[in-house]
């Protein structure tokens, strides 16, 4: 059912890179017709030649570039040429959605910006991603704007220096935000008829996601510090041990009756008696001798069997994978969107949907 939940939709994507397309696929694989435009004077996206080492040169289009841009309908115009401009304004006469990650000075100028195009279509429903909000027009890639927001700060190993998520998390969490903005425009005009500006921006994206971090800061004065995956608040949650087979298995137990479970599993109940570890304020004090005295239970055990034992008995823990082993599992592989290229092989992306609706 939710494949064509939105079939009858008709989205014009101007947007550019990885937030404002993460948008325009989400309405894709929702069955809407997603129109992309993309600049013909640049060759288009500029993340079409965002390629790793190892991809085909010639192709028209990179990894990236497919990782966000399934099933749409593109067309290389220059927004600059009055032909070109109208055939958009064509597309817009008939749409649902625009979605612009320009500048808006600059869409102000093209006007394509939201005055404009309401000008055209009074029911549109226009959704601008900027970078720092309306009034800022400074150009940020994610990891500028993972700096910014705290995030590199707090990334990374004890007296390491500051990392970067591996994935544009902030893009895809204004992409979210834009969304979510966007459902709610749509159910404001199916009452009202009537269009809307939606934005976003990708500072007050991440802003908006420091959860626990910016609350420990606000209500206790609390500057979060590099941890690797360590938690401020809970232990052992983030702490990374070898099994038997040289493989890696991160725990991360939130409750007494977690840890009560996990020092069974192991064989270590006297720890769940130690005035140490018998709750987790003191447990966090305690962290890195916390850490020393479970590695040489965990290291008795192979990682697969281990994690089998801690699963029955309830105990949060994983084993940390490499893309490929990520990918070994069934349940991912049921998030695989494959598409035909022009040069006929195919792509593969996975879904932004990760939802299910049924009636």
């Amino acid at each position: 059912m939710q494949e064509q939940f939105f079939k009858d939709l008709k989205v014009v994507e101007l947007a550019s890179v990885l937030a404002g397309p993460a948008v325009g696929m989400f309405f894709a694989e929702l069955g809407a017709k997603v129109i992309k435009i993309e600049n013909k004077k640049t060759g288009g996206d500029v993340t079409r030649r965002w390629k790793l080492p190892s991809e085909n040169k010639e192709a028209n289009q990179s990894a990236y570039y497919a990782s966000v841009n399934w099933n749409k309908e593109v067309h290389l115009l220059d927004l600059g040429e009055e032909k070109d401009k109208q055939a958009v304004y064509d597309l817009i006469k008939e749409a649902d959605i625009v979605i612009s990650n320009f500048k808006i000075a600059s869409a102000q100028k093209m006007k394509m910006d939201y005055e404009a195009l309401k000008a055209i279509n009074p029911a549109i429903i226009y959704a601008q991603l900027t970078a720092y909000g309306e009034h800022d027009e400074r150009p940020a890639f994610d990891v500028v704007l993972q700096a910014e927001a705290g995030f590199l700060f707090m990334n990374g190993e004890p007296d390491g220096n500051p990392v970067k998520m591996p994935v544009a998390l902030i893009d895809l969490l204004a992409a979210h935000q834009l969304k979510e903005g966007v459902l709610l425009a749509l159910l404001h005009r199916y009452k009202t008829g009537e269009g809307s500006y939606v934005t976003a921006s990708l500072f007050d994206a991440a802003i908006a996601s420091l959860a626990n971090q910016a609350t420990n800061w606000l209500m206790a004065g609390h500057i979060p510090q590099r941890m690797g995956c360590m938690h401020p608040n809970i232990a052992p949650y983030g702490d990374i041990f070898e099994s038997k087979d040289k493989k890696a298995i991160i725990l991360a137990v939130g409750t007494e009756r977690q840890f009560q479970q996990l020092c069974k599993v192991l064989g270590a109940e006297e720890l769940t008696k130690d005035d140490r570890f018998a709750i987790n304020v003191e447990r966090v004090n305690n962290r890195v001798v916390l850490a020393k005295t479970l590695a040489p239970y965990i290291i008795e055990h192979n990682r697969d069997e281990l994690l089998s034992q801690l699963a029955i008995a309830n105990v949060p823990a994983g084993g940390i994978r490499n893309m490929q082993e990520v990918f070994e599992l069934p349940r991912a592989n049921e998030l695989i969107l494959e598409e035909k290229r022009l040069d006929g092989s195919q792509s593969k992306r996975v879904k932004t949907v990760a939802f299910n609706i049924k009636s």
